[in-house]
């Protein structure tokens, strides 16, 4: 293949799919919406769309899927991670929705997605949280991932 060729699947796919994850797994947990209809949802209305003026970016369908899919059939072992890798005197549930469906995701994809790496994971969550909080918000992401990651990824 020659370098000048294009990919199918175009660059910013992977980080789209991570963000829509965790919108998708946020309105999850505010809805008790079922996977199968999320997945649909995102699917048909929201992945590569235009809704009301904005563009959601096209997104690794496949990725979106199986981190949707993989955080909801492991979100109590998930949620024990995050728990033990809280600051002494820190619960889960001080942790609001939308950052327990980052830090979820990225512990995800660092435990089951060992094809990707270990920085992209963290780096591509803590932009995830910058998108929806200001510091120290996404050090927190960053630190957290990272502890995780040592403990999961280790030679």
């Amino acid at each position: 293949m020659s370098s000048s060729r294009k990919s199918k699947v175009p660059r910013a796919s992977r980080p789209a799919a991570r963000l829509a994850a965790v919108q998708a797994l946020y309105q999850r947990d505010m809805s008790g919406a079922p996977v199968p209809l999320l997945l649909r949802e995102f699917h048909e209305h929201r992945l590569g769309r235009e809704i009301e003026g904005g563009e959601f970016a096209d997104a690794d369908a496949d990725l979106f899927d199986d981190i949707v899919s993989g955080v909801a059939l492991s979100e109590e072992t998930l949620d024990e991670t995050i728990a033990g890798s809280l600051a002494s005197g820190w619960t889960l549930d001080r942790l609001d929705r939308p950052m327990r469906q980052i830090l979820r995701c990225g512990i995800y994809e660092l435990s089951q997605r060992l094809d990707v790496p270990t920085g992209a994971v963290i780096n591509e969550y803590v932009d995830i949280a910058k998108a929806f909080y200001e510091p120290p918000e996404p050090a927190f992401v960053n630190g957290l991932l990272d502890a995780v990651a040592k403990k999961v990824r280790a030679a």
